[in-house]
C-alpha cells in the first residue's frame, strides 16, 4: 500500500527515470534491422507503401502481444515449461524459413530486368505477415521481461505499466512506418525496381538465413 501511495500524485522522478530508460533501450532495439525491418522493406518494394504499413501495423500488434505478456510473467513460463520456449521459437523459425523460400521461389519466377509480376498480398495478408514475422521469436518476451525487471520500479502502477506498453508500441509501429514510407520514396523505389531480382533472391535468403539462426540458437 505504501509503494502504491508514493505514486498517487503521478510521474514521479523514479517513473519518469524508468520511462526514459526503457525508450530509450527499446528505440536502439527497434531500429537495429532484423526480421521486421527485413519484412516491411521487401513488402513495401515488391507490393505497396500501404501494405508495408500494414505490415508495420502487424508488428505493433505483436509488439503489443509480447510486452504485455512479459509484464504478466510469461517470461517465466517459458523458464518454467522449456518446451514450450522451444516450440514457439522452432514455429517461428519454421515460418521464417518458410517465407524465405516462397520469397526465393517468387525472385525466380522474375526476368532479368524484374518486369514480371508477383503474387498479390491482401491487406489481411500484410498485417499478417507482420505479426506472425514479430511472433516469430520468443526472445522478444525475455528481453522485455529482463528491461522491465531492472526498470520498472516495484510498485509500479497498472497506468504505467499501461503506458510502457503504449510507447513501445507506438515506437514500433512508428518505426516500421517511417521506414515503408522511406523505401517508397522514388529514387529508393526506382533502385529497388531495377535491381528487383536480385533483391528479392536476397530478401528470400536472408529470411531463410534468420530462420535457421533462431532455429539453432540456443
Amino acid at each position: 500500500m505504501a509503494r502504491a501511495s508514493a505514486y498517487a500524485g503521478g510521474m514521479t522522478a523514479a517513473l519518469w527515470t524508468s520511462f526514459a530508460t526503457i525508450t530509450g533501450v527499446w528505440l536502439i532495439t527497434v531500429i537495429s534491422p532484423g526480421p521486421n525491418f527485413l519484412a516491411t522493406v521487401y513488402t513495401t518494394a515488391s507490393q505497396s507503401r500501404r501494405l508495408g504499413l500494414l505490415v508495420s501495423l502487424g508488428i505493433a500488434a505483436g509488439t503489443t502481444v509480447w510486452a504485455t505478456a512479459s509484464l504478466l510473467g510469461l517470461s517465466l513460463l517459458f523458464e518454467t515449461a522449456t518446451w514450450l520456449y522451444q516450440a514457439v521459437k522452432l514455429a517461428g523459425a519454421l515460418f521464417l524459413i518458410y517465407l524465405g523460400l516462397r520469397t526465393i521461389l517468387s525472385a525466380r519466377r522474375l526476368t532479368v530486368s524484374g518486369s514480371a509480376p508477383v503474387a498479390v498480398v491482401s491487406g489481411v495478408q500484410a498485417f499478417r505477415r507482420g505479426l506472425v514475422v514479430d511472433l516469430s521469436n520468443p526472445k522478444a518476451a525475455v528481453f522485455f521481461a529482463s528491461l522491465f525487471a531492472v526498470t520498472v520500479p516495484p510498485g509500479a502502477p497498472v497506468w504505467f505499466q499501461a503506458t510502457v506498453v503504449a510507447a513501445v508500441v507506438a515506437m514500433a509501429g512508428g518505426w516500421y512506418a517511417l521506414v515503408a514510407c522511406i523505401v517508397d520514396l522514388d529514387p529508393i523505389a526506382r533502385l529497388l525496381r531495377r535491381t528487383r531480382r536480385a533483391f528479392t533472391f536476397a530478401a528470400g535468403a536472408i529470411f531463410v538465413a534468420l530462420g535457421l539462426r533462431l532455429a539453432t540458437d540456443r
